[in-house]
């Protein structure tokens, strides 16, 4: 399934508003805790930080 990409700006401190609609397609409640890794040529990518703690000890990867 292709989504519809949400344009996003980076505020002059660093921070970036996620629209509610994208966070509920990933799963990701208000209030949750996510790690947040650079994943290479301009890509971020956000794990619920329960997450990646399995991910880290299943696999050893973030």
């Amino acid at each position: 399934m292709i989504r519809e990409p949400a344009e996003l700006h980076v505020d002059d401190q660093g921070r970036v508003e996620l629209p509610l609609g994208l966070l509920a397609e990933a799963g990701i409640t208000p209030g949750a805790y996510l790690v947040a890794f650079s994943d290479g040529d301009g890509r971020i990518v956000l794990k619920r930080a329960e997450d990646a703690i399995k991910d880290l000890i299943e696999k050893g990867t973030p």
